[in-house]
Formats: structure tokens, sequence, C-alpha cells
């Protein structure tokens, strides 16, 4: 049991004294840039998508 409560207190410690957190500007334009590079690619995933589609589409029909 000491162990956990050894623990528990280091952890504590560790994320008040220790950890560098970043302010809520700082966090919001990351959350931004992840957004953008995420809808980016999924819109290169779904338009590679879309060409293979239309392509095997176009191969299957034709014989």
């Amino acid at each position: 049991m000491n162990k956990l409560i050894n623990f528990i207190k280091e952890s504590y410690t560790e994320m008040t004294d220790n950890v560098t957190w970043l302010s809520f500007k700082e966090a919001q334009d990351s959350s931004v840039l992840v957004l953008v590079a995420s809808v980016v690619f999924a819109l290169v995933i779904g338009a590679v998508d879309f060409g293979f589609n239309e392509i095997l589409t176009a191969f299957y029909t034709a014989y």
C-alpha cells in the first residue's frame, strides 16, 4: 500500500512541478493545425480512393 501512495504523491509532484503545460492559445493553435492537416489528408485519401474506383470500374466494364 505504501508503494501506491508513494507513486501517487510522486506523480502529483511530477505533474504540478516538473511538467511544462501549454498555454490555452498554444493548445488552440495546435488543435487547429491538427484539424486542418486531418482534413487535407482525408481529402487526398478520398481523391485517391475515388480515382481507383473510377479506374477499376472502367476496367471491369470494358471487358
